[in-house]
């Protein structure tokens, strides 16, 4: 497995988990247990991602200021879990917030699957993709 079949079946089960966060309703125990794994895997995700993909990324010309944007964008997605953590479970802003966040969630994978990770694919050489991808799955084993 390469590195970017290893993000994208993590981007897939991000996307379900979104479309499970967003189905729910009111401060019930669904909707608890659901944000609780999205938020979960979405942190351990940009973790992983940032250290094993972005970091080599970062100190190539072509790629620099893709993986900042892609970094910038994992800020955002912080500071919009922050805003629903904030907000009580059964306001209607909970699910308004919920759903700005899948947004940007679903923006910054189709930005990566789309456009970084064609740019990627010309940096690394197949050795590297498939050694990046052993980093990765390990980081993310490690926080599971």
């Amino acid at each position: 497995m390469n590195i970017f079949e290893a993000i994208r079946k993590d981007h897939d089960k991000q996307r379900e988990l979104c479309r499970l966060v967003t189905s729910t309703s009111g401060d019930s125990k669904g909707r608890k247990e659901m944000w609780e794994k999205l938020k979960h895997e979405l942190k351990i995700h940009a973790d992983a991602e940032e250290r094993t993909f972005y970091s080599p990324l970062i100190h190539n010309d072509m790629m620099q200021e893709h993986a900042r944007h892609g970094i910038a964008e994992h800020h955002e997605m912080d500071e919009l879990m922050e805003k629903v953590d904030e907000t009580d479970m059964d306001s209607p802003a909970w699910l308004v917030y919920a759903k700005q966040l899948c947004e940007k969630v679903e923006h910054h994978l189709d930005d990566e699957e789309h456009s970084f990770f064609q740019l990627a694919g010309k940096v690394f050489t197949e050795t590297q993709k498939t050694s990046i991808a052993k980093d990765y799955l390990e980081e993310m084993k490690k926080n599971r």
